[in-house]
This record gives C-alpha cells, sequence and structure tokens, in this order.
C-alpha cells in the first residue's frame, strides 16, 4: 500500500486526529471512501469499455483504412535500407 508500514500509517492517523479532531475525522474518512469506491467504479467502467472495444476490433474480419479512420492515419514506418558509405566501400577496395 504505497510503501507504508502500520507503523507510519499508525502516526498519519493519530496526526490527522490531533489536527482534525475527534468529530471531524469520521466525516472526512466516510468522505474520503466514497471518493475512493466513485473513482474505483469510474476506473472500472473505463476498463470494461476498453476491454469491449478491443474484442470489438479483434472480431472485426478486416480492418482497411477505408473502414477506419484511425488507420488510415497512421503512417506505415519507412523500411531501412543497409547503405555503405563510399569512403568505406572505396578502401575495403585499395590493396594493403
Amino acid at each position: 500500500m504505497f510503501g507504508i508500514g502500520m507503523p507510519e500509517l499508525i502516526v498519519i492517523l493519530a496526526v490527522a486526529l490531533i489536527v482534525l479532531g475527534p468529530k471531524r475525522l469520521p466525516e472526512i474518512a466516510r468522505a474520503l471512501g466514497k471518493g475512493l469506491a466513485e473513482f474505483r467504479r469510474a476506473t472500472d467502467e473505463l476498463k470494461d469499455e476498453l476491454r469491449q472495444v478491443e474484442r470489438e476490433i479483434e472480431e472485426s474480419p478486416h480492418a482497411t483504412p477505408d473502414d477506419d479512420p484511425l488507420l488510415a492515419n497512421r503512417e506505415t514506418a519507412p523500411t531501412t535500407t543497409s547503405t555503405t558509405s563510399v569512403p568505406a566501400q572505396e578502401s575495403e577496395k585499395q590493396p594493403r
């Protein structure tokens, strides 16, 4: 849990209790819990949606640039060819 051990967690809770007071600490903890739960729900929904889109892409038989504007915008990677500089080629021809 973020590299926080039990002693560090106890110190953080003690400082929070002193700073916030015993009445506000449960309210803040409850609000924090609700916020984290909502964040978790939102991220789970996003993950599910991305998985669904991924499945749809995998199931499509032929994805062509005409079908998908994202594929049309992709540039193909240039192919690299092996070239040797002219001075290096000349030095290979010279007798030693």
